[in-house]
């Protein structure tokens, strides 16, 4: 079935807007996978606030045609045979992350690379990117790091009146 012009422009359009309005973006080749099995990766990649969109290759490029950043050549060059693009709107590591656990479970999903913050990334700089902790676990590091000198005060502020009662207490037995 043939898409018309006024469709076209619509999804051209729809495409880069995607891709200006996401932090990262990955680009996967799919052929092999079933529909359901990148049902699941949508389903997954959407708990971290990613969006996976099987594009029409030559709608993708001329969504770029106007744009003349350095991810624009990048991906132009990426697209070659079934495409999925991953337009990533929260943190690209735990994105990364997803795609990489559900390509070990399913070897047909090919990741060729993407950009994250306008930077283009190879797929083992994505690799190293998925390795990272996330968002939440970098945070809760910092609590705790913030937090340990406090908690080591506070041992010793404590521990001074418990030895006092202690030893009064050690006192009193050895008078009784």
């Amino acid at each position: 079935m043939a898409i018309t012009k006024q469709k076209k422009h619509s999804l051209r359009a729809e495409f880069a807007e995607g891709f200006m309005g996401a932090k990262s973006a990955v680009l996967a080749g799919y052929s092999g996978l079933s529909v359901s099995a990148i049902s699941e990766l949508r389903s997954e990649l959407r708990k971290s606030d990613t969006k996976l969109r099987v594009v029409k290759n030559n709608l993708v490029k001329k969504a770029f045609e106007v744009d003349k950043v350095e991810r624009v050549s990048f991906i132009q060059d990426e697209i070659k045979g079934p495409v999925a693009v991953a337009f990533v709107k929260g943190d690209p590591a735990q994105a990364a992350k997803t795609l990489f656990d559900f390509q070990k479970t399913h070897p047909a999903l090919e990741i060729r690379g993407g950009y994250v913050e306008d930077k283009v990334v190879s797929v083992e700089e994505l690799k190293q990117i998925a390795s990272l902790p996330s968002r939440d676990e970098l945070l809760a590091k910092i609590v705790g790091t913030l937090v340990a000198p406090h908690r080591g005060i506070l041992g010793i502020l404590t521990g001074v009146p418990r030895q006092l009662v202690q030893v009064i207490n050690a006192i009193k037995e050895k008078k009784s």
